[in-house]
Order: structure tokens, then sequence, then C-alpha cells
């Protein structure tokens, strides 16, 4: 008798237990769901935000490539407004053969061809090649464009 005793006031407090701890359990869930919503939406903003940026920055380099067209005489510089086209004008401006673009999709190599591009629009706007070479530095890759586009 003494063990069905035992036996039954553990169930019990296993009843009590799971009745206490269940609300808290749905109380918490919702918490964490309204945690989740309130982080979904603060990633939802800082993702807004860097898309604006990127939009900002986009715009910027288009009117620089945009800007060095005109300055070096080459043709259709409204192509630097077109995500792969500005890369032609890119081959154009630094009088590479168009086929380049071929390599500006390769991983790794395109980063040896935008550099060289870079060089060759740096010379074809009378700067020194070194300039293209800046591309790939993190804050000065901001300055680049805008330095062969509006810089005397």
């Amino acid at each position: 008798m003494k063990a069905k005793a035992s036996i039954l006031s553990r169930v019990s407090w296993l009843l009590v237990l799971v009745a206490v701890l269940f609300p808290a359990g749905n109380a918490a869930a919702q918490d964490n769901s309204s945690g989740g919503a309130a982080g979904a939406a603060l990633m939802g903003g800082f993702f807004l935000i860097f898309v604006i940026i990127a939009i900002v920055f986009y715009v910027y380099v288009a009117l620089a490539l945009q800007t060095i067209a005109q300055k070096t005489n080459t043709e259709n510089g409204w192509l630097a407004w077109i995500p792969i086209a500005n890369v032609i004008l890119m081959c154009n401006i630094a009088r590479k053969p168009v086929w380049w673009i071929v390599l500006c999709l390769i991983p790794l190599v395109n980063v040896v061809i935008y550099i060289i591009l870079w060089m060759g629009i740096a010379e074809a706007r009378n700067k020194p090649s070194w300039w293209g070479i800046l591309i790939i530095v993190p804050v000065a890759n901001l300055i680049v464009p805008g330095y062969l586009a509006w810089a005397d």
C-alpha cells in the first residue's frame, strides 16, 4: 500500500508540474513568436537599408562610368546603367577586347580582369595606372570611379 501511495504521489506531482509548466510553455512560445516577428522586422529593416545603400553605390558608379565614357569620347555611355553591359563599356573605354566579358564571369579571374580594366580606364583618362589597382582597396574603391570621372 505504501508503494502504491508513493507512485500515486509521484504521478500527482508530475501532473501538477506539467499543469504548471504547460501554460508557461505556451506563454514562452507566444513570446518567442512575437520575438521572432520583432527579429524578422529588424532583419527586414537592415535588409532595406542594405538595398538602399547598394542602389546609391550603383547609381554613383553608373554616373561615374557614363561621365568617363563622355570624357573619353566612347560611344554608348548609357551602357553604364545596364548591369552586364557596363562591363562592355568598361572594355571599350580601356580599349580591351569585348570578349573579356567572359573572363569577368569567372571567379577569381574577374578580380584580375577588373583591375586591368580599371588600369586601362585610368590610362584613358590620362591618370597613372596605379589608380586602377586601388579598386581592390576597400575604401579607395569608392573614391576611384569618382576621381577618374570628375577630376581634371
